[in-house]
């Protein structure tokens, strides 16, 4: 079993050193995957070269308002984080498993990369990244490369599943490209709400199996005692994060109206009644949208600050980590104006429906999510990129919208493992590469990989 293991852990290493290598930074991968949509309508439905350029340019400035839409779940994740009750809610947490029982610390890190991807991803990816130190702190006997596989597991397994799920919130919100394109026909019908696919009960199933497979498949993996990797007391000191500094007091008045929590009463007023009143008169489903969704954790946010001088610089930091959907956004909204404005979305369509069948279908736009999140880690915008091909294709083999996006997330999670860009801020907090760790990654996705197509085998066509 153990030369097994090692076979699997050197693979996941030249996995990663091959990714490193060959793989540029995002945006880069953005633009390459723009030429290659461009090369693929010019010689597959032969578009014209010019029609082409201008199919790019319509549909460049399509995707503003999504963009701004995921830039402030970004902002307000940061800012939530970023409080002082979090920060002491990290280090009680950290205490709870037995020092001398480091796999109990493991189970801890997947219990919670799981809570948290579930109800946020981008709290996910601060919290987890923050919450390693606190781990490493108060089980000083645990590998440090399973602690971070562990908070890494959620972004893996459930966190498309879950309440920020990217595709299904697309589709449960009003004016969406796809319900309502910038140009050229609509991809879906009518709006989807979450009831009929987060929280549809073959969804909720899945993720329950595949946190519960996810998470013993990481403790599985921990070393004996004496082979674990660990950090010395001088190395966790020295990556521990600090409280967020409460900024000194003056007399100005305009000091005095900046830390006054009367402006955080009203902006909880003005954004929690409204959401309520939606949520009241129309139900959770037909509201939870991308909007709601923000609107949320903008109030948790406000709340946990409380003041509005520190939430304005929680809400500053946040968006140094939201550059790249800002930056990317419209280079995807241009690859989407060439799948709706020429042949190839058509095209795309026929390709996919003359390769599978109606059982085989979820399977292979799994598999195909699987590779495509690989290279282009947006989970929205890849949506918004697909979606125009992958849901007529499957509605002409009788495979329903519900089935095709939710299959579409299981595989948009399960690389998430093995994929550098999510890694970054874990791997910058604790100053490690990403090839320590994803060696172990690379092995629970690839148990995870056989669990879901075995999933999308049984999956109904007509959810």
């Amino acid at each position: 079993m153990n030369a097994i293991l090692d076979i699997f852990r050197d693979l996941g290493s030249g996995l990663s050193r091959l990714t490193e290598r060959w793989i540029p930074d995002s945006w880069v991968v953005c633009m390459i995957l723009t030429a290659f949509t461009m090369i693929v309508a010019i010689l597959g439905p032969h578009v014209g070269v010019e029609e082409t350029v201008l199919a790019w340019g319509a549909g460049v400035w399509g995707l503003l308002e999504l963009a701004m839409q995921f830039t402030i779940a970004m902002v307000a994740a940061h800012a939530c984080v970023a409080s002082r009750p979090i920060f002491n809610l990290l280090d009680k947490l950290a205490g709870l498993p037995n020092p001398e029982k480091p796999v109990q610390a493991v189970l801890l890190a997947c219990a919670f990369s799981l809570v948290t991807s579930y109800f946020n991803w981008a709290i996910c990816l601060v919290a987890c990244a923050l919450f390693v130190p606190f781990l490493c702190r108060r089980n000083p006997h645990a590998d440090i490369r399973l602690l971070i596989a562990g908070c890494f597991l959620g972004l893996g397994t459930i966190w498309h599943g879950g309440l920020s799920g990217s595709a299904p919130l697309l589709l449960a919100t009003p004016g969406n490209p796809l319900l309502e394109p910038a140009s050229g026909p609509p991809i879906v019908q009518a709006l989807i709400p979450v009831t009929e696919t987060l929280f549809a009960p073959f969804n909720l199933a899945y993720m329950v199996v595949i946190a519960l497979v996810g998470t013993i498949a990481t403790a599985a993996l921990h070393p004996k005692r004496g082979n674990a990797q660990t950090l010395t007391e001088e190395q966790v000191e020295a990556i521990m994060p600090r409280p967020p500094e409460v900024p000194e007091h003056s007399s100005a008045p305009a000091a005095i109206l900046e830390r006054s929590r009367l402006w955080i009463l009203l902006a909880i007023v003005l954004i929690g009644y409204p959401l309520g009143h939606a949520m009241y008169h129309d139900g959770f489903g037909n509201t939870w949208t991308i909007n709601a969704y923000n609107s949320v954790f903008l109030l948790v946010a406000l709340a946990l600050h409380g003041r509005p001088d520190t939430f304005v610089n929680a809400c500053k930091e946040g968006v140094g980590a939201a550059w790249g959907i800002i930056l990317q956004f419209p280079f995807y909204a241009g690859i989407f104006g060439i799948m709706n404005e020429t042949e190839l979305g058509e095209w795309l369509t026929q390709f996919f429906a003359n390769t599978a069948t109606q059982e085989t279908f979820p399977l292979v736009v799994y598999v195909y999510a699987c590779i495509t999140n690989l290279f282009v880690p947006s989970a929205g915008s890849k949506w918004l990129i697909e979606a125009p091909y992958l849901i007529p294709a499957g509605q002409e083999l009788g495979v329903s919208v519900k089935t095709v996006v939710l299959a579409y997330m299981y595989g948009d999670s399960t690389t998430n493992l093995i994929q550098p860009f999510f890694a970054i801020p874990i791997l910058a907090v604790t100053r490690l590469k990403f090839g320590d760790m994803v060696g172990y990654t690379f092995l629970v996705a690839a148990v995870c990989f056989v669990v879901t197509c075995i999933a999308m085998l049984i999956i109904p066509a007509g959810l």
